[in-house]
């Protein structure tokens, strides 16, 4: 099958710079549409005021934090399982880029539950789960970076990145399971979203810049690995010297 054939270090590595150049291109205008529609076109919000709008940042940054865990685990997984090299670059590639929209999730949470909670931080379910994960991904760059062997990193850190999964149901259900100030879904709840449409499709194209961003800044770090990794080999030396 031909989509193996991109299972190799060397055939993927100009197949990322091409994906990346074209996502980096689309997820600027996205963004900055997203942005300006959500923060100065959309309507006031009947309850929460203007404070709302960081909502725009906030659930799309909530949505990729979950999301590239799961895709960072998936890729550990197959490293683990059929140890393929490209497999342990991927899954080490998507851990930082996971660990800042992680960040950006809890920081802009904090700047929307002042005005709406009257505080930066409660120890609720939703945010100590969303923190839990923050600490996931930082505990699977910390492992990887202790051990000298790329192998013995490479597993150990995909151990702990599949055990981490457990908390992704955690922080999806945690408002269902106890009682927390955090609102209920409103994009992944079952039926319609609970949202008008005029704040609903600015949010989604947030989404979607968000996801295309991902895209090239995880095959420019996946790059930078394989450069990384395969300093030595043959057809990189033979490449450069070109």
């Amino acid at each position: 099958m031909r989509w193996f054939w991109y299972a190799s270090p060397q055939t993927f590595f100009p197949l990322a710079g091409r994906i990346a150049l074209w996502c980096g291109l689309a997820a600027v205008p996205l963004a900055l549409a997203g942005l300006y529609v959500g923060f100065f076109v959309a309507p006031t919000d009947a309850q929460q005021g203007e404070a709302y709008r960081i909502i725009f940042i906030h659930v799309p940054a909530a949505w990729m934090s979950m999301f590239l865990y799961v895709v960072m685990a998936f890729w550990a997984a197959i490293g683990l399982a059929f140890n393929t090299r490209l497999s342990g670059m991927m899954a080490a590639a998507i851990a930082p880029t996971g660990a800042l929209f992680t960040f950006i999730a809890l920081w802009t949470g904090s700047l929307w539950g002042k005005p709406t909670w009257g505080t930066w931080w409660v120890w609720d379910a939703r945010l100590t789960s969303e923190l839990i994960l923050l600490f996931l991904y930082a505990g699977v760059m910390a492992l990887r970076a202790s051990i000298d062997d790329r192998d013995r990193a490479d597993r150990a850190a995909a151990v702990l990145a599949i055990v981490g999964v457990v908390n992704l149901p955690v922080i999806h259900y945690s408002v269902y399971w106890w009682n927390t100030l955090h609102q209920p879904a409103t994009l992944t709840k079952l039926g319609k979203p609970s949202m008008a449409g005029d704040m609903l499709w600015p949010l989604l194209v947030m989404l979607l810049g968000f996801t295309l961003y991902f895209g090239a800044v995880l095959l420019m770090r996946l790059r930078a690995e394989i450069l990384r990794r395969e300093r030595d080999a043959a057809w990189l030396r033979a490449g450069l010297a070109r």
